[in-house]
């Protein structure tokens, strides 16, 4: 299925006035210990070899970007023995200054859970040890006042109760339904980060309709009528695994056709290549863990 948008040449232009950049602060984590000793997503091949140094150099190229357009990067010390902790986006989802910690679906990364929850806590953040399985922001985005929960592969959707009594907002359960794409933030991207007095009127998203079975599809049509769909070609590089400051979204090269769609809508797209990490089944955005609203 190819997917296309259609906004007018002078929709976009307009567009292009109104994108701004926000300020964002994120947490990384060097893959120092990168390599695929398992497989527990269809990206992972453990027969294949990884080379964890150009893993660290494409990393470092994704850092350095974040710090040369103003954005503050915190960064976790790598575990040995715990390859997937570079994929920060599962380690938590915070908000308000509130960080609700991760219980992980599969052994391999349940390691993972503590050394998170001690940073957030020795970070500020007041911290949550969850009850529900499900995996941080990988299942978890905020659009808006609105929080989008993923499952069907990872998380439960028993957790989505959780994650709504924990930050007191509306939470809404998108079903995956493509295991390529087992993490919400492998099918949609949220391109503004911020809504009300310092950014846009309202959030915009951009997702790939075969991810999602019809039901949620309806959900997003109706609750995201203006939003960016990306054609499978782009879904399959992971192209919506980024990161976005409002202005500047964090893609991979290979995916041209979202790149156009952005630049239609007037965001400006920064290319980073993380092939090496995909062999983990991670791109930008899992590697980027939003932090919102602690002080140390």
């Amino acid at each position: 299925m190819s997917l296309q948008n259609t906004a007018a040449p002078e929709a976009g232009q307009a567009a292009a006035s109104t994108r701004i950049q926000q300020h964002r602060r994120y947490l990384m984590c060097k893959p120092e210990h990168f390599t695929v000793s398992y497989e527990i997503n269809p990206w992972m091949h453990k027969a294949l070899p990884t080379d964890t140094a150009k893993a660290v150099r494409q990393w470092q190229t994704l850092y350095d970007t974040y710090l040369s357009l103003g954005h503050e990067v915190e960064l976790i010390d790598p575990v040995a023995g715990l390859p997937d902790m570079v994929y920060t986006a599962n380690g938590g989802f915070i908000v308000d200054g509130t960080a609700l910690g991760v219980k992980f679906s599969v052994d391999e990364r349940r390691g993972e859970e503590r050394p998170f929850m001690d940073w957030f806590a020795a970070h500020g953040f007041e911290v949550v040890e969850p009850v529900a399985v499900q995996e941080g922001e990988g299942d978890i985005l905020l659009a808006g006042e609105t929080i989008l929960a993923g499952y069907g592969f990872r998380s439960s959707i028993d957790s989505h109760r959780e994650i709504a009594d924990v930050f007191g907002r509306e939470v809404v359960s998108l079903h995956l339904v493509n295991p390529e794409f087992y993490h919400l933030d492998t099918a949609i991207s949220v391109l503004d980060p911020v809504v009300g007095a310092d950014g846009v009127d309202k959030a915009n998203i951009a997702y790939l309709p075969g991810a999602f079975d019809a039901t949620s599809r309806g959900i997003l049509e109706e609750r995201f009528p203006d939003a960016i769909r990306v054609a499978d070609a782009d879904g399959a590089v992971f192209g919506l695994n980024s990161a976005s400051d409002g202005r500047n979204v964090f893609i991979s090269p290979r995916a041209a056709g979202y790149d156009a769609q952005l630049r239609e809508r007037g965001y400006h797209p920064v290319h980073i290549d993380l092939s090496e990490l995909l062999r983990g089944g991670g791109g930008i955005k899992c590697c980027t863990l939003e932090l919102r609203g602690a002080t140390r």
